[in-house]
């Protein structure tokens, strides 16, 4: 009897120990949990982190070479094993930077005998360019080819063995500056005689099949120049040279036979001097170096319907001079040297100096390059080298590229732009996530617009006045809906609706102002019924009476969208949006995406926000039923509020189902990173983001690391959701769970 009244009790042995495994189990699952949480947190950062990191520069080693002739140029090689030292003679040497035989001269040529002038080229071209005194240039490529185990220095030219008679006259070529790429070569010099000579280069077919290249050359003079000029640069596209005389940069573009003074740009009107300029990396960008310790950027954009240069930022320095100006092979960065033995490195998207250091305390050095993989500074004092390591992985990562608004090149005006990725070496990436957060912002926005209204609604009417017999079958089929794969619904919104919404843009507008007002309509007819009629509908079932309603009014709308547009819009509404309002069109926009996200979010808000309004006490209604109100006014009064806390975080739910959904916005978006409301055009989201370019990505490069700073900002987004959800939800319960 004892034994009984103890199970009676709870005092089964045998359940303390269930309860105690179930209590253990549920708090080890939410630990669990909770380090899982964190453990993804530390490990995002493990990975964004790097991307902050500041440039290094170290030592690396030091050693001298016996040379009587002075250096001019000095390059390093592609493997950073080897030094290209060209001295003012002509003469080219290869010196070996490789263990101990570091410093040993691997082997020396003679390019030019009567060199005159060394020209300016690109550092991805790898070339020499030597001007002469005849007006001659000789185009060179240095290389070392491995011949029985041993490196010899060996020489290739890009534009023929032959000198090229720049000047017909034969005067001196004083400066030089050239371009060699596959298919079009330039050069450009000035001669003793202050005259401009240029020459083009384009490659024609072979007809012997021979495997050089053949090349058509045409050589002419340029008029409007200054005789006095300090620096000049051409561009790899053989279109455009500038030249620095004075305080202007003349702006030089070509034809295919000749060249003309484009433009001619009053660079200083502070009263400050240019004194040198270089080419950034694609050769769209033109640095300038000034008397008062500033460096300044130029690009060409267009304005007014053509093209000029523009100064779109300017970099400090310190307080001393200029004297040498480094830009990196394949990146838009550079280092400047200052005669102070100062250095430091820019990047044009960041602002600032991203490193800045005394480095050559006893002064600069006269000659200083950096390695085509931008890992190795080389500097050369006298005949002393000083090899330096870089770390610099990421010089393209700032606060300014990611948050703020930037001035690229080619762009009328600073903007948030992504692009991460292009055809080219020399592109310029574009990695502001403002446009990403952006569209993650629109698409949840437009998405809980469609979701909300009706998921809320049918809650309501389905906890609050459908029967039971009709709730236990609505109620488990929404929620059935949201075991449909999003990758479906994606793939219809982009490939079925899409196209029916592009055709019956009119149709989908009438269709939102019609339903309110039809199904008002319907529900004032219904009032208007005799009482023996409506009687024969069981309270509960009414919903019924509206569908058929819903189907004639979506029929009607997208039957006579064709007539509506052909009578209001002249046949085509997309054309009238672009030409009277100037608003877009495109065919998968944030529409598409509002009615398909709507429908992926619709079953979550339901069920969470219809379990809260049942599960209001009966007692309350039955109260407020007693003390006169009505329906409506028990609902709106008492049990929406009694429910508002579940309610609200069915809506915060769906958010956080709609910033966090992929496959419906990959498919449904056209994923076009533009910052625009318009809700017929696209956008682009986070998610979409990292599924598209994640695999694509490589590791540990800058974009890499990007990707899941995106992932970490999407984890940020719905913990700050979730979080204020809480709050907000704990907030409503203490405020109504006195009702």
């Amino acid at each position: 009897m004892a034994k009984a009244g103890a199970i009676l009790m709870g005092e089964s042995p045998g359940r303390k120990v269930k309860d105690k495994l179930v209590r253990y189990g549920v708090t080890s699952g939410g630990i669990f949990v909770l380090v899982t949480l964190i453990l993804i947190f530390f490990y995002l950062l493990y990975v964004i982190l790097p991307i902050f990191s500041s440039v290094k520069v170290t030592s690396l080693q030091q050693f001298t070479t016996a040379f009587t002739t002075k250096a001019a140029d000095i390059r390093v090689s592609d493997s950073n094993d080897h030094l290209f030292r060209l001295a003012g003679d002509g003469s080219l040497s290869a010196i070996s930077l490789t263990g101990t035989a570091a410093g040993d001269v691997v082997g020396t040529v003679n390019l030019l005998d009567d060199v005159v002038s060394i020209g300016r080229t690109l550092p991805a071209d790898q070339l020499y360019a030597l001007g002469g005194e005849s007006g001659e240039v000789l185009i060179a490529k240095p290389s070392l080819a491995v011949t029985k185990g041993n490196n010899a220095l060996s020489l290739s030219y890009p534009l023929g063995h032959e000198r090229i008679q720049l000047d017909p006259k034969g005067q001196p070529i004083v400066s030089l500056a050239a371009s060699v790429r596959d298919t079009q070569a330039i050069i450009l010099g000035i001669t003793a005689d202050g005259r401009a000579r240029a020459a083009l280069f384009s490659e024609t077919s072979n007809v012997l099949g021979g495997n050089g290249t053949n090349w058509q050359s045409f050589s002419f003079a340029i008029s409007g120049l200054p005789t006095e000029v300090k620096d000049i640069a051409v561009t790899p596209d053989a279109r455009t040279a500038y030249v620095l005389a004075g305080e202007k940069v003349y702006v030089i573009a070509f034809g295919s036979t000749s060249g003309w003074v484009r433009e001619v740009v009053e660079i200083e009107p502070t009263g400050s001097q240019a004194q040198q300029l270089a080419l950034l990396s694609g050769a769209n960008s033109l640095l300038i170096s000034h008397s008062d310790q500033s460096l300044s950027q130029w690009f060409e954009t267009r304005k007014g319907g053509k093209r000029e240069l523009v100064r779109t930022r300017n970099f400090a320095v310190g307080d001393s001079p200029v004297t040498a100006l480094i830009p990196e092979y394949t990146r838009k960065g550079f280092f400047a040297l200052q005669q102070d033995g100062q250095l430091s490195a820019f990047y044009t998207t960041v602002k600032g100096a991203i490193y800045r250091e005394p480095v050559f305390a006893d002064g600069p050095p006269q000659q200083i390059m950096i390695s085509p993989r931008a890992d190795r500074l080389v500097a050369l004092k006298g005949n002393d080298w000083q090899v330096f390591d870089v770390d610099n992985p990421h010089p393209e990562i700032g606060f300014a590229s990611l948050w703020q608004k930037i001035w690229y090149e080619g762009y009328p005006e600073p903007d948030y732009v992504w692009q991460s990725t292009s055809g080219s070496d020399e592109f310029e990436p574009k990695l502001s996530l403002v446009p990403l957060i952006f569209g993650t912002l629109k698409a949840a926005l437009y998405g809980l617009m469609f979701a909300v209204p009706l998921a809320l609604a049918g809650a309501i009417y389905t906890a609050y006045f459908m029967s039971s017999r009709m709730r236990g079958i609505v109620k488990p089929t929404v929620e059935l809906m949201e075991a449909l794969p999003t990758v479906i619904l994606g793939f219809l919104a982009g490939i079925w609706l899409a196209p029916i919404v592009e055709s019956h843009l009119v149709g989908m507008v009438a269709l939102v102002v019609m339903f309110p007002v039809g199904m008002l309509l319907a529900g004032i007819g219904w009032s208007l019924l005799p009482d023996s009629w409506r009687s024969r509908i069981p309270n509960g079932f009414h919903v019924l009476i509206l569908m058929p309603v819903i189907v004639l009014i979506a029929y009607a709308c997208f039957d006579l969208s064709p007539w509506l547009e052909q009578m209001w819009f002249a046949g085509d509404v997309r054309a009238y949006l672009s030409d009277e309002w100037g608003i877009g069109y495109d065919q998968r926009n944030a529409l598409v995406v509002g009615i398909a996200m709507g429908i992926a979010v619709v079953p979550t808000i339901f069920s969470i926000a219809e379990d809260a309004i049942f599960s209001v006490p009966g007692h309350l209604t039955s109260g407020s039923l007693a003390l006169g109100a009505t329906h409506w006014q028990t609902l709106t009064r008492v049990v929406l509020l009694t429910a508002s806390p579940g309610i609200f975080s069915a809506i915060m739910m769906g958010l956080g189902r709609a910033i966090g959904e992929t496959m419906i916005v990959l498919m449904a978006t056209g994923n076009t990173p533009i910052m625009d409301w318009n809700i017929l055009e696209g956008m682009r989201t986070l998610s979409a983001t990292i599924a598209i370019e994640m695999p694509e990505s490589e590791v540990g490069s800058s974009h890499y690391r990007v990707m899941f700073l995106a992932a970490f900002v999407l984890f940020v987004f719905t913990f700050m959701f979730n979080t204020v959800a809480e709050l907000v939800r704990q907030r409503l319960r203490e405020k109504y769970s006195s009702l």
